[in-house]
């Protein structure tokens, strides 16, 4: 007996839950060692702002729609986590970084979002509404999956795959054909299109890894890259930035216990007072 595109949409819709649910718990590590630290140290919020606008539009979209509970599901948890990443955060970030936190999540979170809201509840209507949003999704989903271009650059840069482990490219991919297969069984292009971008891109991280592996061992040696990337990688595949970012305060935490060290052994020893 053939099986349904209902059950198979609802197959690959679950398991994407699944994926999607770990990658959003992937920075628990980091706000740990932030609450631990009492500091954001070199973090930056833009991948959690970025992360929690797109879980707000496909919640949107899912709601309009009225025939993809799944989607429903992972985003609602998506925007709960991701507003919890954001407040504790504002909480042990610096000044100016809360300032830019505030202003970021005002622009993009408040005032493109109630755009989007706005324009498309009230200028939009019946079916074209559906169509009008699924396409801005679409585009946000795009910058999102082609946003880790920066970190193959570096890969290739480097000749070291330190800031681009291979379970979390597998995973990613995994995540974007399960993706593919519930927006393609339900018949959805917009759910399906981004994540044929997001599985190309996986297969390349993927094929990097085998290339440039063997080279992790010499950049760890040498600490890390010359030059870090001037540009936030937003949103992510965003358990690739949180992995980039991890590591890089792992490296200045290490020079910084290096730095002490040096300073103690420089600094002359104290003569004995004489009584």
């Amino acid at each position: 007996m053939a099986i349904s595109h209902s059950t198979l949409a609802f197959t690959f819709g679950m398991l994407g839950n699944v994926i999607s649910f770990m990658v959003f718990l992937a920075p628990i590590p980091t706000f740990y060692r932030i609450y631990k630290k009492k500091s954001t140290e070199g973090f930056q919020s833009l991948p959690y702002l970025v992360a929690l606008f797109s879980s707000m539009l496909w919640l949107y979209y899912a709601m309009v729609k009225r025939d993809a509970l799944l989607l429903i599901t992972i985003n609602s948890f998506g925007c709960v986590v991701e507003i919890i990443y954001i407040t504790l955060f504002l909480i042990y970030a610096t000044k100016d970084a809360r300032s830019l936190t505030i202003k970021l999540f005002s622009s993009m979170n408040v005032g493109a979002f109630g755009l989007i809201l706005l324009v498309t509840h009230f200028a939009v209507h019946g079916p074209l509404r559906v169509q009008v949003l699924g396409w801005i999704c679409v585009s946000i989903s795009v910058s999102v999956f082609a946003a880790p271009l920066s970190i193959v650059a570096q890969v290739i840069r480097t000749k070291s795959v330190e800031f681009m482990p291979f379970n979390l490219s597998f995973t990613l991919t995994l995540s974007a054909v399960m993706w593919f297969g519930y927006g393609l069984f339900l018949k959805d292009i917009c759910i399906a299109l981004p994540n044929v971008l997001g599985f190309g891109l996986g297969l390349v991280q993927m094929v990097l890894y085998g290339i440039y592996r063997k080279g992790s061992n010499k950049t760890k040696e040498e600490k890390a890259p010359q030059e870090p990337l001037k540009s936030i990688v937003i949103a992510t595949s965003l358990a690739l930035v949180e992995e980039q970012q991890q590591a890089k305060a792992k490296i200045n935490g290490e020079q910084e216990d290096g730095n002490h060290e040096k300073e103690k052994i420089a600094a002359p020893a104290t003569q004995p007072e004489c009584v």
